[in-house]
């Protein structure tokens, strides 16, 4: 059981990834549970696990990554559930003792940088999918994850990569301060869009935990921390989105810090630059032609055997 006795209550967490991450869309939102299907079982391929062992699915969120080891291997594991999110673990608890899992599971209220309930050397694989990204202090995190596995113990991370949506805003921002910048009033509107999601200066970007790092920082990181054998892929996708709803394409938010187009539209946009915005964007979005990019880094490593 989790051990918290305050009442739950919807957070910003469990908002995003209920609600806000799909924008209440069903079909959007099995768009998305399909895609993240993929990545799962990616890292689950990666993390070599077998009968007998302990899994840590580390930020968990709704519980995906553990309760799909737990359909893969059945009895045969057991799976330490950790989140900062009461309510997200809470849900993950009510699923795993729909499927009959109760019994083999744990779940515990902490960061990933803090695993403090997490006895040492008492895990054989820790898996992470964006979660990592989150977290202020990277190095913090991985030498927790280090702590906590056996010897010979295996991490196994799918993370989002995001630097490249900070140098976007970045670049609209010196592109509206440019000597005619803000004579073109739509790229000023879409600085304003961009730079209400994510950080528009080197400053804020570096300050993020979403936007200040990069794969090889990953990698120079668990170096660091102790791990060896590791193993790196970039994944990156450019494909037409699968949102071709003006209503979703507004309604979604990019990650839980971020507002939603909607949002932004009417905080701070006036009557005006709504319609502008709307007339140069809807039909893009509505034709299939709008283009996205996704990044995923997957990275495995292991903790010295001795």
């Amino acid at each position: 059981m989790v051990r918290d006795d305050s009442h739950a209550q919807a957070d910003l967490w469990s908002n995003w990834l209920l609600h806000d991450r799909q924008a209440d869309d069903p079909h959007y939102g099995a768009v998305i549970r399909t895609r993240i299907a993929g990545y799962v079982d990616r890292l689950l391929d990666a993390a070599r696990l077998g009968p007998g062992m302990t899994l840590a699915d580390v930020g968990a969120g709704e519980g995906v990554v553990g309760l799909r080891a737990l359909d893969r291997w059945g009895s045969e594991l057991q799976c330490v559930f950790t989140d900062i999110s009461r309510p997200m673990l809470e849900f993950t608890e009510v699923l795993a003792a729909q499927r009959g899992y109760g019994s083999q599971c744990a779940f515990h209220l902490c960061g990933a940088d803090q695993l403090t309930p997490v006895t040492d050397a008492s895990i054989d694989v820790v898996a992470t999918r964006a979660a990592l990204a989150y977290v202020a202090d990277k190095p913090k995190a991985l030498r927790e994850f280090l702590r906590v596995l056996k010897p010979g113990g295996r991490i196994s991370l799918c993370e989002p990569v995001m630097q490249d949506e900070a140098f976007s805003a970045r670049a609209l921002r010196q592109r509206i301060e440019g000597p005619r910048g803000a004579a073109n009033h739509f790229w000023v509107l879409m600085h304003r869009w961009k730079a209400a999601q994510f950080p528009d200066t080197e400053e804020a970007r570096v300050k993020n935990p979403l936007t200040n790092y990069s794969e090889r920082d990953l990698v120079h990181f668990a170096r660091q921390c102790g791990f060896v054998n590791i193993h790196v892929q970039l994944e990156i996708d450019v494909m037409p989105s699968p949102i071709r709803s003006w209503d979703v394409f507004i309604g979604i938010s990019p990650h839980p810090w971020a507002p939603s187009l909607r949002q932004i539209l009417a905080e701070k946009f006036t009557a005006a630059d709504r319609e502008l915005l709307e007339r140069m964007v809807r039909p893009i979005v509505e034709s299939g032609n709008n283009i996205v990019t996704e990044r995923v880094v997957y990275m495995s490593a292991e903790k010295p055997p001795h």
